[in-house]
């Protein structure tokens, strides 16, 4: 049993969320019409991924768009992997979820009384909205807040991070959270889980996520045996700030939708070298120039430059603005020196269209789950429409889900690898980054391997997040190991190429612990 302190009486409700972000929250309001709904957050409430979401949600709700186009933008960008009918849930539910949105108070940018559609890259149509210019994660969710806080079923719980799931006869019957002010487990007893636990960001040194996403999620489905996949794909945004002892900072994609462009150290474009469409290129194609640029200008940096556009920039993104500013730049009068971070992993727990994983009870959605929308690499601006779509989806099976009277199974071992996060966050992303290579994922796993498992005398946050990322970085290195293939946001320079032979989502269970593609 894990050295811990003492077990407190546990908690019941009917259905347990995972994780406070917009796939979390849309799921809480449609399971509350059906029972008592527990949303725990490791963190306060609004340390999510999904506030960090600046770029805006795309749906194609403009006279000018179609559903078809944005199904065919998102397939494309997803190269070859994507699940068409995952997409199409996507295109043609989405506009039912922000027209709801709106309704429940949602306050999307404007020009008179339409809403106002940007363009990004690799859209076909201005289709993407904004809030506050470059705060619409943060308006979702805080109109789904206040949604759920106007719901009497519905109760949140902060500052308690899952370290485990509960199993009962095979199946999920809650979970264990470690109350963080008493370092106390608390048991969760519930009806059915839903994992909604965002992110990964944090495995690799350079990224744009909150300090929670660290696969929490990923690793505890994976622990209970749960299939994950497409792990490998992890999205780098191109244009994070990258000033000495401040946060990577995203410096959203809509920039350059509205004309940004990127100078290397020279001061010269250098995009069209790399891209027909130059700028508004794919974005892993747009990390990757970068890095490619870099390289041959030995720098630490590139630019991204919209000045000279008088108070542009201070106007349409006042949060980015004012955020540079305090790090002395004035995106209105220069350019920001960026480079490319981690920013999404299109790989997780594997559902359905419903959110089922192949464990009963247990349901996942939003970034944590791979539901094969977004293939091997998402379209800009999808993730939020994402979340909303499959959290409302996975909030409507979850009440066919009846309890279980087995008893209680004993929960994994808490098993710590003895090293660094900032070891492990460096090695993640010197050798499982933007460019890989066999030798390079062979090292990093020999290195994971090499570290030695301890039994903490206590579970801590800390220590259970150095559990899951070593788990979740492991697994990305060895699925990126077995595609021997470069496609979407996986590349490797020693297969430069697509195969047809990898036209196939990776897949994962520790019963069998081999990377199958199928």
């Amino acid at each position: 049993m894990w050295g811990i302190k003492a077990l407190t009486d546990s908690l019941r409700t009917d259905f347990l969320v995972v994780g406070a972000g917009v796939a979390g929250m849309r799921a809480a309001i449609e399971l509350a019409r059906h029972g008592e709904v527990l949303v725990v957050a490791k963190d306060s409430l609004k340390e999510s991924s999904s506030e960090y979401a600046q770029g805006g949600v795309a749906v194609a709700l403009s006279d000018e768009d179609e559903v078809s186009l944005h199904e065919s933008d998102t397939i494309a960008a997803g190269d070859g992997l994507c699940s068409a009918d995952a997409v199409r849930v996507l295109v043609e539910e989405g506009p039912e979820r922000i027209q709801e949105l709106i309704e429940w108070g949602a306050e999307f940018d404007r020009e008179g009384s339409k809403l106002l559609f940007a363009r990004e890259a690799a859209h076909s149509r201005s289709r993407v909205l904004h809030a506050h210019g470059d705060s619409t994660g943060r308006e979702i969710s805080r109109a789904l807040y206040q949604k759920c806080a106007s719901i009497a079923n519905i109760e949140f719980r902060s500052f308690s991070a899952v370290v485990d799931l509960m199993m009962a006869g095979g199946r999920a019957a809650g979970a264990y959270a470690l109350d963080e002010a008493s370092g106390a487990l608390l048991p969760i007893r519930a009806r059915c889980v839903l994992l909604a636990t965002g992110g990964m960001g944090r495995l690799y040194r350079d990224t744009t996520n909150p300090d929670v996403a660290t696969g929490d999620g990923v690793a505890a489905a994976y622990r209970c045996g749960a299939t994950v996949g497409d792990l490998e794909f992890v999205q780098f945004h191109p244009t994070a700030l990258h000033v000495e002892g401040a946060p990577r900072f995203l410096l959203s994609e809509a920039l350059r939708g509205e004309g940004a462009l990127l100078l290397n150290a020279s001061g010269e474009r250098f995009m069209q070298r790399y891209h027909p469409m130059a700028e508004l290129a794919p974005r892993d194609v747009v990390s990757r120039s970068i890095v490619e640029e870099m390289r041959r200008e030995n720098s630490r940096h590139v630019y991204l430059d919209l000045s000279g556009r008088g108070s542009f920039v201070r106007e349409r993104f006042p949060r980015i603005y004012e955020t540079c500013l305090r790090h002395g730049i004035d995106l209105d009068q220069m350019a920001a020196p960026v480079l490319p971070a981690a920013h999404y992993a299109m790989g997780g727990v594997v559902t359905d269209l419903w959110g089922r994983t192949d464990i009963m009870g247990l349901y996942a959605a939003g970034e944590a789950a791979c539901t094969g929308v977004h293939g091997a690499n998402r379209l800009a601006s999808n993730s939020l429409l994402e979340g909303m779509v499959y959290g409302a989806r996975a909030g409507r099976v979850m009440t066919e889900t009846a309890g279980t009277s087995a008893a209680m199974e004993p929960p994994p071992e808490f098993l710590v690898p003895d090293m660094g996060v900032d070891d492990l966050r460096w090695w993640s992303w010197t050798e499982a980054g933007l460019l890989r290579s066999g030798e390079g994922l062979n090292r990093l796993i020999a290195r994971l391997n090499r570290a030695p498992m301890e039994q903490r005398a206590r579970v801590t946050r800390a220590a259970a997040e150095l559990r899951a990322m070593h788990q979740v970085v492991m697994l990305i290195a060895r699925s990126a190991l077995a595609r021997e293939e470069s496609r979407g946001a996986h590349r490797r320079i020693d297969y430069p190429e697509r195969s047809d032979a990898f036209r196939k989502h990776s897949r994962v269970r520790s019963s069998s612990d081999e990377i199958n593609f199928s």
